[in-house]
């Protein structure tokens, strides 16, 4: 079954997942994570993407990433692995893939679910048990965004920047935003959208996304689509008077076809048996 194509839009936020092979360890020392880094602020440039928030994980990367075209966000992460990987297999004397297949992806409504994404990402240490406070993690956007610690790696988005009018008061109301936890239901709802490739965000922005690109951006029914057990009542009659049966009678071929939806057929025909305890004929207009 073919793979279900990546959702992406020019200057839509994007969420990114990429894990290590069957969830071993990508970073080994702090070189590595530093190497990282350094290869994602060149390539993000290159490729012309804004990263808003990122963490580093010992067996896992999240970026928040907009980026100004379609293929902008699949160029850098093809670029970040063509350079990371064979370092890392030189370095460690390893060989093969290091990454878990491509990476997982979902588009993000800016307006309800930006900001929330981002503490989701930089409170990755702390869901973890690795600190007791973003701040304490070093591999993380969180103290450029929240403690005014130099990078030149992160780009706010335009939402970030709203919070204050000058750089200690949006790193004060960044601040207050980790004051509480991240609901277990927005959780979920972030987990869910980026590891199924769907869009995060409320209903409207899904049907934009969907409308935009042609395709489903929500999670579908599980299941085949279920199939129409027969024809409407006015086709089923019209077919049968271009054939010239009578519309109450079912040929051996359909008797054989709807010996299931006997109930079915007798509930359509029941109206056509009543006329005709009124005295009425049947007919078909023209």
């Amino acid at each position: 079954m073919p793979r279900r194509a990546r959702l992406t839009l020019p200057n839509v936020p994007m969420h990114v997942i990429q894990r290590g092979n069957n969830r071993q360890a990508c970073f080994f020392a702090d070189d590595d994570y530093a190497i990282y880094l350094a290869c994602l602020k060149e390539y993000a440039r290159a490729t012309r993407c804004q990263v808003h928030a990122y963490v580093l994980m010992t067996n896992h990367v999240h970026l928040l990433v907009s980026s100004a075209s379609t293929d902008g966000v699949g160029a850098l992460m093809k670029a970040l692995g063509q350079r990371y990987v064979p370092y890392v297999n030189r370095t460690y004397g390893r060989s093969g893939s290091l990454w878990e297949g491509r990476f997982r992806s979902s588009l993000t409504e800016d307006e309800t679910y930006l900001l929330a994404c981002q503490r989701y990402i930089e409170l990755n240490p702390v869901r973890a048990s690795m600190v007791q406070h973003p701040a304490d993690y070093r591999w993380s956007s969180y103290r450029a965004n929240a403690q005014d610690e130099a990078c030149d790696l992160v780009t706010p988005h335009r939402l970030y920047e709203a919070l204050g009018a000058d750089p200690a008061a949006r790193q004060a109301a960044y601040r207050e935003l980790f004051r509480d936890n991240l609901e277990p239901g927005l959780v979920d709802a972030i987990r869910s959208a980026t590891n199924g490739n769907f869009a995060l965000g409320g209903s409207r922005f899904s049907d934009e996304i969907s409308h935009a690109l042609g395709r489903r951006a929500t999670r579908g029914r599980p299941g085949r689509p279920r199939k129409q057990d027969d024809e409407p009542l006015p086709k089923m009659f019209e077919r049968r008077k271009k054939r010239g049966l009578s519309p109450l009678k079912v040929s051996d071929e359909k008797k054989r076809g709807l010996s299931p939806l006997k109930e079915r057929f007798d509930f359509l025909c029941e109206p056509l048996r009543s006329l005709r305890l009124c005295g009425e004929e049947p007919g078909f207009s023209g």
